[in-house]
């Protein structure tokens, strides 16, 4: 287990998904290795959040309310570009897919063990000593 890192913005993912029990499962892995977690049930929320909280790295579940609106997409293309966030898309989508490496898109049916391995690398952290 990583020791308690401070709640930086370095240190902060923003996960967006409508299931309330994806969103518990990442938010306890994650904040057991230090790292500050925000939630958002629908893809315009955690636009807001990202916006207002700046997150390292977001986690996008391409079928949450919205996110594969064109509005929706710019403005998480747009927070990834202003604020060096790395998002990282779960489900597939053709939009993402032209803009994004294919490291960071995630297809379903998806382990949760590689994907929060995913989001330690993208945050610069690791569990290994």
């Amino acid at each position: 287990m990583l020791p308690n890192l401070p709640a930086s913005r370095n240190h902060r993912v923003l996960i967006v998904d409508q299931s309330e029990d994806t969103r518990e499962v990442l938010r306890t892995a994650l904040e057991r290795r230090g790292v500050h977690t925000l939630e958002a049930s629908g893809a315009r929320q955690g636009a807001a959040l990202a916006r207002r909280h700046h997150p390292r790295v977001i986690v996008l579940d391409v079928e949450s309310e919205a996110a594969d609106d064109d509005d929706v997409q710019a403005l998480y293309e747009a927070e990834s570009k202003d604020h060096d966030a790395r998002l990282v898309v779960l489900g597939r989508t053709h939009r993402f897919e032209q803009s994004l490496p294919k490291d960071r898109i995630v297809p379903k049916p998806y382990h949760f063990a590689p994907l929060i391995r995913k989001i330690e690398r993208l945050l610069g952290v690791s569990a290994e000593p």
